[in-house]
C-alpha cells in the first residue's frame, strides 16, 4: 500500500469515527456515546467501520455494528446513527446488520439493538429489498435467534416502515418518551390514504406502545435511562438457551413483616400484589415487565436467594385481577420467555376466574386465555 493509500485509509477511519454533527439534536445522545454507555470500557470491536467510505457524509453507512461486553459477557450490538440522514437503511446498512446477526447466531451471543432509523433509504431501495441478503434476512435471523439468545432493544428515535419489525421481534423494548416511535406509515401517509387525521404519538409513540399495543415494555425519559435498564435486564438472563442465569449474592427481602391485613380476609377486598412480591424476593430485585399494559396482571424477573425467578401475579387492585385476553397474553408471553431461558417462575394467583362477556369472547382465541 502506498503512502497515499495509507493516508486515505487513515482519513476515512477518522471521518467514520468522528461521524456527522449530532448537536442539532441536543435531546439525543450521539450513537457512539450510546454504545459507550452500554458496553464495558474498551470492549467495543467494530465491524464494517469503512462501509460506504467513499461518501464522506455517510460515515459507517449510518449503522454501527460489532461485538463488546456487558459486565464481562460478550454481546452483539446494532446501533443506528440518526446523524447520518436520520439513520435510514441502504444496501450496506442491511449487509452490516445481517453479518452481525449471523455472528450472534453462530456464537449464540445476546443481541442489543439501539434503534433510531427513519426506515429504508429511498435512494437505495433496490439495494436492500431483493435477494437472499435483503432486509428480510434481518428479520429471518431475528426469528431464528428468538428463544435461543436474549434480544434486547432500546428505541431512541423513529423505527419506521419495515424497520418497525426489528423491535417487535425482540424480548424486551424500552422506548424514550418524546423521541421514540414505531410505525409502518406516518400520520401524513395515513391521512392521504384514509383521510384520518392523527398524531405520531397516537399512531406509534412510546406511551401508546407501552399502554395499548404492548410492543413497548417500558417508557423512559432519556437515552441513558433506557440503556441502563437494558444492561440491568441482561443480568437476569443467560447468554443463551443452553445455560442458566448467573446466581448472585443473596439478600433478604426489603420487607420481612407480614401484617395480618396484608391480604384481606374479605375476598372482595383489593390489595396491591407488589406488597406481597417485595416480601418474597430479594431486596430491590424485582424488574417488572410491561408494567403499563394489562395492569390486572403483574409479571417480571426477580431473585430469591440470589437465583433468578420469573414472577407472575394477578393484581387484585386492578379489576379484581380478573384474567382478560390482554392479561392472559401478557402472562403467556412472559412464561414462554422464562421457559426459553431456563428460568423457574413463581405464581401468585389470587383470581377467581377469567372475565367473560361479549367483548372478551369476541377477542378470545385458542392461543391467548387458554394458553395462560
Amino acid at each position: 500500500m502506498t503512502s497515499n493509500h495509507e493516508t486515505a485509509v487513515r482519513d476515512a477511519i477518522e471521518t467514520a469515527l468522528t461521524g456527522n454533527d449530532a448537536t442539532r439534536w441536543p435531546e439525543k445522545m450521539p450513537v457512539r456515546e450510546r454504545i459507550a454507555l452500554l458496553l464495558d470500557p474498551g470492549s467495543w470491536v467494530e465491524d464494517g467501520l469503512l462501509a460506504n467510505a467513499v461518501n464522506a457524509d455517510m460515515p459507517a453507512d449510518g449503522v454501527l455494528t460489532g461485538i463488546g461486553t456487558v459486565n464481562g459477557r460478550a454481546v452483539a450490538v446494532i446501533a443506528h446513527d440518526f446523524a447520518v440522514k436520520a439513520g435510514p437503511w441502504g444496501e450496506l446498512t442491511v449487509e452490516k446488520q445481517i453479518r452481525i446477526l449471523e455472528r450472534a447466531d453462530r456464537d449464540l451471543l445476546p443481541v442489543f439493538y439501539l434503534v433510531d432509523s427513519a426506515g429504508g433509504r429511498l435512494t437505495d431501495q433496490f439495494g436492500f429489498f431483493h435477494g437472499a441478503r435483503g432486509a428480510s434476512r434481518i428479520f429471518q435471523l431475528q426469528v431464528a435467534l428468538s428463544g435461543r439468545v436474549p434480544q434486547i432493544c432500546c428505541v431512541h428515535g423513529p423505527s419506521a416502515a419495515g424497520g418497525a419489525y426489528m423491535p417487535a421481534f425482540t424480548d424486551w423494548v424500552g422506548m424514550v418518551n418524546g423521541n421514540a416511535s414505531m410505525y409502518l406509515a406516518s400520520p401524513r401517509v395515513a391521512e392521504k390514504v384514509t383521510g384520518e387525521k392523527t398524531t405520531l404519538e397516537e399512531m406509534g409513540g412510546a406511551m401508546m406502545h407501552a399502554t395499548v399495543s404492548s410492543c413497548g415494555d417500558e417508557v423512559f425519559d432519556s437515552d441513558w435511562e433506557a440503556i441502563a435498564a437494558a444492561r440491568h435486564l441482561l443480568s437476569y438472563l443467560p447468554d443463551n438457551w443452553n445455560s442458566r442465569p448467573v446466581r448472585t449474592v443473596s439478600t433478604t427481602p426489603a420487607r420481612r413483616d407480614w401484617p395480618t391485613d396484608l391480604i384481606p380476609q374479605d375476598t372482595n377486598g383489593g390489595y396491591d400484589v407488589r406488597d406481597v412480591i417485595e416480601r418474597l424476593v430479594d431486596a430491590a430485585s424485582f424488574f417488572e415487565i410491561k408494567a403499563r399494559w394489562a395492569t390486572e396482571m403483574v409479571v417480571g424477573l426477580a431473585r430469591i436467594d440470589g437465583e433468578v425467578v420469573g414472577v407472575v401475579a394477578n393484581q387484585p387492585s386492578v379489576r379484581s385481577g380478573a384474567i382478560f385476553v390482554d392479561s392472559a397474553d401478557k402472562a403467556a408471553r412472559f412464561i414462554s420467555m422464562c421457559d426459553a431461558y431456563n428460568i423457574p417462575f413463581l405464581l401468585c394467583r389470587t383470581c377467581r376466574d377469567s372475565c367473560w362477556g361479549s367483548r372478551s369472547s369476541v377477542r378470545a382465541s385458542s392461543d391467548t386465555a387458554p394458553s395462560w
